[in-house]
């Protein structure tokens, strides 16, 4: 209110000296100038800063208040890191907005001039959109009024956990590694070991691009013992960019040569050949001394089957289990000695079905002879046994007989 009231009489001491007949140029300007002042002293340009994430999208607020002069146009400029000279992009006027050098339609006027504001909407942000936008309201007769926006665009990381492939072995070496790349601001990168405690250690750095974004690798170091094959570690990956900290799981793989390799015999007259690796190994079957059977033999990753029983079979057979950090082998002797299966098993057969023939046919005989004694036996003491008789004799004395005995008359 009061820099209107000191508006109103500078203007009446205008007239006034106009009216005196003052012709003075430079009271003139001073006049001017103190009207100019006592208006820009009142009005304000709001602006403000913006964050956004590559790929979203990022407000640039600007206002004018407090001022009831003639607005007559709205313009844009930007320095930023695509634009590294001043660059007028875009102006507003009662007719509505304009591109200038070049359309990029990414910038959408969200204010409204009218109400004197000339907010924009900046979609899929990018890194090379960071920079600092000017806001700027021509109003008359003041002039110029401006503002700056500066926006600020960060960037997510791109994460990976690796495997380092470590041997078999006692000395430290890295297991794992995990890596937030392209980061705006830099990522902050733990561990989580569990119960390995003090069996393994993190080593972390970070390196800045030209661009501006930052790449942390950390690795976990550790011996590579048998004591840490398939152990579960977590990395935790945290940035500003990121709308939840990234967890990421791993295992870490001792890798090792085959330890040991051995057969073992499975059903069907097959053979395996079994070994702990890290990769797993892959598994080669040879005849040693003696070229490979052309047929009777399949085999099937690291089993061998013998599809017949032949003598043409026998021989030294090799398994040898290899991957990338050694090989290690192992040997079955083989030896037929029958034709084939079927032929030996039907002369099993025929020859358990005489066998049983014969002991049958001798318990048998055994049984006739030894029946055929007894009735022979009970015959012979049938005939000798006496049999007593009684008769009457004409002299009227009883005789006594044996049967099978003789007949002994009176003297």
């Amino acid at each position: 209110m009061d820099g209107w009231i000191l508006f109103e009489s500078s203007r009446r001491k205008l007239w006034i000296g106009l009216c005196l007949g003052f012709r003075s140029t430079t009271m003139l300007l001073l006049v001017l100038t103190l009207m100019v002042t006592t208006v820009t002293n009142a009005l304000e340009v709001i602006g403000g800063r913006t964050t956004t994430v590559q790929g979203g999208a990022a407000v640039l607020p600007c206002k004018l208040i407090d001022t009831t002069e003639t607005l007559t146009q709205i313009s844009w400029q930007r320095l930023t890191r695509g634009k590294p000279r001043t660059d007028n992009f875009y102006t507003i006027s009662s007719g509505g907005p304009n591109y200038i050098n070049g359309h990029d339609y990414r910038f959408e006027y969200i204010g409204s001039f009218t109400d004197k504001n000339g907010t924009l909407l900046l979609s899929n942000v990018t890194l090379m959109d960071e920079g600092t936008y000017t806001c700027m309201f021509t109003l008359f007769p003041s002039g110029i009024h401006e503002t700056a926006i500066p926006l600020k665009v960060h960037v997510p990381p791109v994460t990976s956990l690796k495997d380092a492939h470590p041997a078999l072995g006692n000395d430290e070496v890295p297991l794992i590694t995990c890596t937030a790349a392209g980061s705006k601001p830099p990522a902050e990168v733990r561990w989580l070991t569990g119960t390995l405690g003090e069996k393994v250690r993190p080593s972390t750095n970070s390196n800045l691009h030209a661009n501006g974004t930052t790449t942390t690798v950390s690795w976990l170091f550790g011996a590579p013992t048998r004591e840490l094959d398939d152990r579960s570690v977590q990395c935790v990956i945290t940035s500003p960019a990121l709308e939840r900290e990234e967890t990421l799981t791993s295992t870490i793989h001792i890798h090792s040569p085959p330890l040991e390799v051995k057969i073992t015999e499975r059903p069907a007259h097959s053979f395996e050949c079994l070994t702990e690796a890290y990769p797993a190994a892959s598994f080669t079957w040879t005849r040693s001394e003696q070229s490979w059977p052309q047929s009777g033999v399949r085999v099937d990753g690291s089993t061998l089957q013998f599809l017949s029983i032949t003598s043409e079979l026998n021989g030294l057979y090799q398994c040898e289990a290899s991957n990338l950090y050694g090989s290690k082998r192992a040997y079955l002797r083989v030896h037929f000695t029958s034709g084939s299966s079927a032929a030996s098993w039907t002369l099993f057969v025929l020859l358990l079905v005489l066998v049983v023939a014969a002991v049958f046919c001798c318990f048998y005989k055994r049984m006739e002879i030894a029946r055929f004694i007894l009735r022979e036996e009970g015959g012979t003491r049938g005939k000798m046994q006496k049999v007593p008789t009684t008769s009457s004799s004409p002299d009227g004395h009883d005789r006594v007989e044996e049967e099978g005995g003789e007949t002994e008359g009176p003297l």
